[in-house]
């Protein structure tokens, strides 16, 4: 070999080992979503879309992704809030979508977690209000959740932010595991039981329209239940971050009348132990433009997640900003 041949086939090799270098040195970020019939899968998938850009892939400018170089975001199919928290605080999950008053209580380790606190816990951002709806089958109607007292009632899935809250809600009322039949169910399971005769409610907490009950809704049927203001106001007194909201007529075929119910807010949460620098970047991608058309285009809820309502009640929740996310928001004006 000539002393030519033998420094370009040098180069090359040199060449090649850095392109595979780069190509197996990729970032994977997991998030923690929930089932596939509610409304933080759909919603995570997308975020998982729009924050990625695979080492490799063609330029943002160039018609490519524009998330953050070299990330690979994942949405994971989970139990929900609960679980969600409690992964990023054992950094089995980078991030998770979780309910924010079950956030506040595992942060501060208060509540159902007196004594557990989870102080990981970070806030990038506030999502979308999360309606609680209270599902019966067709023509079935309560007066209040009294009525549920020895009925078969689905409370959704251990690990999940709707279960802890509605056994708060039912105890208001008298009710506990002692005098109504409970059903631990995702979803899609209870929406298939109520169909099916199996439950005679179920609750659920999640961004309207929810596809299980969409499809409940024009198979079956099914009614919502409307909350009076009276009962609102108990239900606020007793988990704060729930509060008033409104599910509007003509979301799920066949419930042509608004229902009154409360929500809580979906916020989006991280490790404190991830780098300032990698959650700017994730912040930042969250709210670039080619990410807001994958919202726009999108689950529904998707319309309602924007950088005005990014920090939306966290300053009161008592979890902190991730650092990164925070030098974000104040270098695009939003906090001072």
């Amino acid at each position: 070999m000539t002393k030519f041949t033998k420094i370009a086939g040098a180069l090359l090799a040199s060449s090649l080992m850095a392109g595979a270098a780069f190509a197996q040195d990729p970032t994977f970020f997991r998030i923690g979503t929930g089932g596939a019939g509610g409304t933080y899968f759909p919603i995570g998938g997308t975020i998982a879309n729009g924050i990625s850009a695979p080492p490799g892939a063609r330029a943002c400018d160039k018609g490519g992704q524009c998330g953050v170089p070299g990330l690979i975001a994942i949405a994971q199919s989970t139990t929900a809030s609960v679980f969600n928290n409690a992964a990023v605080q054992n950094g089995e999950l980078e991030a998770g979508l979780a309910a924010a008053d079950v956030t506040r209580s595992m942060y501060l380790g208060e509540g159902k977690f007196d004594g557990k606190p989870h102080p990981k816990l970070r806030i990038i951002a506030n999502l979308f209000p999360e309606d609680l709806h209270l599902v019966m089958p067709k023509d079935a109607s309560i007066d209040s959740l009294s009525d549920l007292e020895g009925k078969r009632v689905g409370i959704a899935q251990a690990g999940s932010g709707t279960q802890v809250a509605v056994e708060m809600m039912l105890a208001e009322w008298g009710l506990t595991r002692d005098n109504y039949n409970e059903a631990e169910l995702n979803n899609s399971q209870s929406a298939e039981r109520l169909a099916d005769g199996q439950l005679d409610a179920y609750f659920y907490a999640a961004g309207w329209p929810v596809a299980a009950m969409v499809q409940l809704s024009s198979t079956k049927g099914m009614e919502l239940h409307s909350f009076t203001q009276e009962d609102m106001a108990k239900i606020n007194d007793a988990i704060p971050a729930y509060i008033p909201s409104k599910i509007p007529a003509g979301v799920y075929e066949g419930v042509d009348y608004d229902v009154h119910t409360p929500a809580v807010s979906a916020m989006l949460v991280v490790s404190s132990d991830l780098s300032d620098e990698l959650v700017y970047g994730i912040t930042k991608a969250i709210w670039n433009d080619n990410t807001r058309k994958l919202l726009d285009n999108g689950h529904a809820k998707g319309k309602q997640i924007t950088p005005d309502t990014a920090l939306d009640g966290v300053e009161a929740l008592g979890v902190p900003l991730h650092p990164g996310a925070e030098k974000f928001y104040r270098e695009a004006g939003l906090l001072k």
